[in-house]
């Protein structure tokens, strides 16, 4: 049975998500490492300030997926040119960190560190309600005494790890090369609207939903990218297939640096936005604006559901964490009665 036989079961909790007026709308695509794939979708892209339908071919900020499809991949692929090594520090491309303080813990921060999250940088910062100049900002983060604590999921690790990125190629991240249907400048009209946001006084359309990576000037290494469903499948087919990472980045991606993580990515646990029924060593990240992309490399299986959940506010339960695992747990369940794994 084809993919498209049965991704409109797989795409049942979604479905029941924009009945209820949990989410606006949403996308689910599928792929195999063979490049067999289907995609559903159903629901608007904009409820405000009028009604548009979304397709196939709109695209969503997908906003933490920005960390392991851009800045992750960048990094490895940095490696593997022998550019920098994984267990280098972050001042050897960027001298000036925290550069008043040569003892300074941020001066022996890792590449490594960054991107498994093992570093004493904190989750957040609202670093946007301090101005919006991208040049100040960086030498702000570069520059802050940042609080000490234990090591949590952060954004500021990625947005250190993307000023890297801008050092070593030279070029800001904004203007970086991109796979087709994925920009940092996207065309507002094609994509789906993201919040009613109170500081920029306005419906958040094309332009970034995370307000430091609005600040940083549109881009940063934790969030900023904008893509289609299709454009996440292209990616997501490449890490299965072997196409996108060599050998070692890949093994890199699938082996745990913690309980919950590899290098920029989350591997399954119990209770994971993935859903139970993957396999132990599959891989996955979402994205705040209700997006997210999981790998199941025993099956040979991708699948990414693409919402526009904070539209027009994420001040609501749009109950994201049981959709996707639903939506997970059925996508494996029906690919599993298929080839009978």
């Amino acid at each position: 049975m084809p993919l498209a036989d049965f991704i409109d079961r797989a795409f049942a909790p979604a479905t029941a998500s924009i009945e209820r007026g949990d989410i606006p709308g949403a996308v689910l695509g599928i792929v195999t490492a063979s490049g067999e794939r289907a995609v559903c979708w159903k629901g608007l892209a904009q409820i405000e300030p009028r009604e548009e339908n979304l397709s196939r071919e709109t695209w969503f900020d997908l906003a933490s997926l920005t960390k392991v499809i851009f800045t992750t991949t960048a990094i490895l692929k940095l490696v593997e040119e022998g550019r920098i090594a994984l267990d280098d520090p972050l001042v050897k491309v960027i001298p000036d960190l925290r550069q008043y303080d040569m003892n300074a813990a941020e001066r022996r921060l890792t590449f490594r560190q960054c991107l498994a999250h093992q570093t004493h940088l904190p989750a957040v910062e609202p670093l946007y309600t301090y101005g919006q100049d991208p040049d100040t900002l960086r030498a702000f983060i570069l520059q802050r005494v940042w609080q000490s604590g234990p090591p949590v999921y952060s954004d500021i690790n990625f947005m250190l790890l993307g000023i890297a990125i801008e050092r070593i190629t030279g070029k800001p991240l904004i203007d970086q090369p991109l796979p087709d249907t994925f920009s940092f400048r996207p065309d507002p009209n094609l994509c789906a609207a993201t919040e009613r946001c109170t500081w920029r006084d306005r419906v958040i359309r094309g332009e970034v939903h995370d307000e430091n990576a609005f600040a940083l000037g549109g881009a940063s290494g934790h969030a900023g990218l904008f893509g289609t469903i299709d454009a996440v499948l292209n990616f997501a087919q490449g890490i299965l297939d072997g196409s996108v990472l060599s050998p070692q980045s890949l093994d890199a991606i699938r082996t745990r640096v913690s309980e919950k993580r590899t290098l920029g990515w989350e591997g399954a646990y119990s209770g994971w936005h993935g859903g139970d029924a993957c396999s132990p060593t599959s891989i996955g990240h979402t994205g705040f604006t209700g997006t997210g992309l999981w790998l199941d490399f025993e099956r040979g299986l991708a699948w990414s559901l693409l919402t526009n959940r904070v539209h027009p506010s994420r001040h609501k339960d749009s109950g994201i964490l049981n959709l996707r695992r639903a939506t997970g747990e059925r996508a494996i369940a029906l690919f599993d009665d298929r080839t009978g794994f």
